[in-house]
């Protein structure tokens, strides 16, 4: 019993030993190995998503190569080079604090939960659950669900929120859980579901980029707060630092603005559709003063519709 004790001791000691490897020096890794490591989403437009050349664009991918840009400049590494990999929802929050990914570019929301593994740096969009169907299902509140199939993406907030909702509220739902955005989308359309509850943004994305956009309705009502910010690691001081100063300096002398009109404000691939969606008065404001809270009530007022 001792010697299986010991040896219990032991593994946990080097697991202790292993996190705290992960989680601490990352700009020490980046030093030696002359590489940082980008997460990718391959269908979470406009953020993150893959081209017709299968090469990862978006709003949170230019952001993250800000970053690197700023890193290249503070480690005196001109020749960093980037790796890419990609990540899901459900795998990006590991892949950043077991080491494997430094920075997850993507649609992430930051709460309290999350952060409890991982960092979280300054907010760079201010999102809110609502849900997407098509229009001649006639759904316009979570009473008209009662007993009916929807779907979220797995290792969501959304999907956690719903889960909790439909208990709660008694609802009886069926709730699939896709492996992705698109997939979710497509259990829609192909009737296997009857609405998809996701980040607004990202349902605008997908329905402007579908075959029939006006078949669609996203609807009126948001029933979360979502700030998102790209994933750091949990407890490294100095690269959390590195990253928040370089995102802060790319709201001050108006990059990330610039970089928003892009994405939001003009036409996008792979259809050249324009999303035609304004920087929020709430995103503008964490722009001007900015915060890594995971406090919904911080953003508070966003009222998309």
């Amino acid at each position: 019993m001792k010697r299986i004790t010991a040896i219990l001791a032991a593994v946990a000691m080097m697991a202790a030993t292993v996190s705290t490897a992960n989680a601490q020096g990352r700009l020490d890794k980046i030093r030696a190995s002359g590489e940082v490591t980008l997460g990718y989403r391959d269908s979470s437009i406009p953020f993150s998503y893959l081209d017709d050349n299968q090469k990862p664009i978006g709003y949170s991918m230019d952001i993250c190569h800000g970053i690197v840009a700023a890193l290249k400049k503070d480690l005196n590494l001109p020749d960093l080079r980037v790796k890419e990999v990609p990540v899901t929802s459900s795998t990006r929050i590991p892949l950043v604090a077991n080491g494997t990914v430094d920075l997850a570019c993507g649609s992430a929301t930051n709460n309290a939960e999350r952060q409890k593994q991982v960092s979280f740096a300054p907010t760079t969009f201010v999102t809110a659950t609502r849900f997407v169907a098509l229009k001649s299902a006639h759904l316009k509140d979570l009473a008209d669900f009662k007993g009916k199939t929807v779907v979220s993406t797995a290792g969501t907030s959304n999907l956690r929120w719903l889960t909790q909702t439909n208990a709660r509220e008694k609802l009886g739902m069926r709730i699939i859980a896709a492996k992705d955005h698109s997939g979710a989308f497509l259990t829609v359309a192909s009737g296997r579901a009857v609405a998809f509850f996701m980040d607004d943004i990202l349902l605008a994305g997908l329905v402007a980029n579908s075959r029939t956009p006006a078949d669609w309705v996203i609807s009126a009502k948001a029933y979360t707060i979502e700030p998102y910010g790209i994933i750091e690691p949990r407890g490294d001081g100095p690269f959390k630092t590195a990253v928040d100063n370089a995102v802060k300096a790319m709201m001050k002398d108006g990059t990330l603005k610039a970089i928003y009109a892009k994405w939001f404000t003009r036409p996008i691939p792979p259809k050249n559709i324009n999303l035609n969606w304004p920087m929020s008065d709430e995103l503008a404001k964490v722009v001007a003063n900015p915060t890594d809270t995971p406090d919904p009530a911080h953003y508070m007022g966003h009222s998309r519709q």
